[in-house]
């Protein structure tokens, strides 16, 4: 699953990558040619939808999650949700802690990642509090342009992935140029870019449980002092943590050949067929799984 402001198009050569596995690459709802919802958009709402997706229309079994900036939390959801349907969940946005735990952690590595993104958050949100707040007044202004449409897209992917500083030509050298004006286009000709803001608008954040399945945590490059201590108190089976050595936001798009290796090799690690396990950090009753996809 893909976030904002990119869409299903900027995951493809990523799956191309996976002959061996069915790639289930979804365009969310308001973006792109997929119509928007007449309704609120939640977290809770997408995993929701996208587990029915994949078990009731596509008819899967057994899959793995994975989702990127605004789907993170719902592939998390997905994840937590539905242990009897969800092998595995692959992560390159690591869970964060809520604002009462922060506040409320002795954790030393915690306290001073999230001191430094608190840091930076000023500089950085001035678009998110645009579209959270003024969304039809901006999309309105950007629909006029398409370069203005590229202007704005293209400013995220420059600062999120991994890029250096100062010099964002060299974007290219993670997201090709193609790739960026494929991404404008989409927004462009499907006039999208207000209804892509609806997450934004809405909110419809929530607290998300524990992850009880297995997970391999790729840690990003914004982010490489996550701590990895917070990453196993969330996921509880978790069986890989790996601070990546290039990728940023957007790291399926960005190394997509790193990110299918590793996934290969965490599905080779996991049961896909379908067995009984019993949940070692809950005791109790096994938890069935279904057969593999």
């Amino acid at each position: 699953m893909h976030g904002w402001p990119h869409t299903f198009a900027l995951q493809l050569d990523f799956a191309d990558l996976l002959p061996d596995f069915d790639v289930v690459v979804v365009s969310l709802p308001g973006f792109a040619f997929s119509p928007p919802l007449d309704e609120p958009i939640t977290e809770a709402r997408f995993a929701d939808l996208m587990h029915r997706l994949m078990t009731e229309v596509l008819g899967y079994e057994r899959f793995l999650t994975y989702g990127e900036d605004l789907t993170a939390n719902v592939s998390d959801l997905i994840a937590a949700s539905h242990p009897d349907t969800v092998a595995g969940i692959v992560v390159t946005h690591a869970h964060f802690l809520g604002a009462a735990e922060r506040e409320a952690t002795t954790d030393a590595d915690a306290r001073a990642f999230y001191d430094r993104v608190d840091a930076e958050a000023y500089a950085m949100s001035g678009y998110a509090h645009l579209q959270h707040t003024r969304p039809d007044t901006l999309a309105a202004a950007l629909h006029d342009s398409p370069a203005r449409i590229l202007a704005w897209i293209a400013e995220k992917l420059v600062e999120w992935s991994d890029t250096p500083v100062g010099d964002p030509s060299a974007v290219g050298r993670r997201i090709s140029r193609d790739r960026i004006l494929t991404e404008a286009t989409l927004y462009w000709v499907t006039q999208s870019i207000g209804t892509s803001f609806r997450p934004y608008f809405d909110g419809g954040g929530g607290d998300v449980p524990p992850v009880e399945v297995p997970a391999a945590v790729f840690i990003q490059r914004h982010e490489h002092d996550n701590p990895e201590s917070v990453a196993r108190s969330f996921y509880r089976d978790l069986r890989v943590f790996e601070r990546l050595e290039e990728g940023g936001h957007f790291a399926v798009a960005e190394v997509p050949a790193a990110i299918a290796e590793r996934t290969r090799a965490f599905a080779r690690e996991i049961p896909l067929h379908a067995r009984s396990v019993r949940s070692p950090e809950r005791g109790g009753a096994p938890i069935p799984r279904g057969r593999g996809a």
